[in-house]
């Protein structure tokens, strides 16, 4: 691991995590800033209407979603999942945040305009973690690799047996032209 990813990572993941815990110390609060978000996911998305119902549990959920997966990504344990774990909670956080500051004042949406670039800002960060292989091949490398590996040994395969098949068939057709001429 790299020095830039052994200070990074905690960096990144130390926000998440108090966040997380100050979800879960407050999760009535949470819940019912959540409450107009949910209302609104749940009327556009029919099937999340029963998730969108119980806006304390949903409080809780990202609070101990939040506080493990910036666990994990801090320890450097299974980080990529981590960090989308992240993002998506980044993402609630920042449309929950934008729809309920207040913006009747230019300082107001001044202030909301800054803090939905944080939340864009945490976003991205997450997701570059998200595709951080940590300098060993991504999966897609790899696949795209072993196809052209598994192509390339069909093909000597091929080659081979073709070459056999020959050999074998000169042999048959030697053997019946001893047989015809005896």
């Amino acid at each position: 691991m790299s020095i830039v990813r052994l200070f990074a990572r905690p960096l990144l993941a130390t926000g998440f995590v108090a966040v997380g815990v100050e979800r879960l110390r407050n999760v009535d609060q949470t819940a019912e800033q959540l409450a107009p978000t949910l209302k609104w996911i749940g009327s556009t998305v029919p099937s999340a209407a029963s998730l969108a119902a119980n806006p304390t549990m949903v409080a809780r959920v990202l609070g101990y979603t939040q506080v493990g997966a910036a666990s994990l990504l801090g320890m450097g344990k299974m980080s990529r999942l981590a960090s989308l774990l992240l993002a998506g909670t980044a993402a609630l956080n920042a449309v929950v945040e934008y729809r309920n500051a207040e913006a009747s004042t230019a300082q107001e949406r001044k202030d909301r305009r800054y803090q939905l670039l944080k939340n864009l800002s945490l976003i991205g960060g997450v997701l570059l973690s998200a595709v951080d292989t940590n300098g060993r091949p991504g999966l897609a490398w790899r696949a795209n690799h072993l196809a052209t590996d598994t192509g390339r040994k069909t093909r000597a395969v091929s080659k081979s047996v073709k070459k056999s098949t020959r050999k074998q068939l000169a042999a048959v057709s030697n053997a019946a032209s001893d047989i015809v001429g005896s």
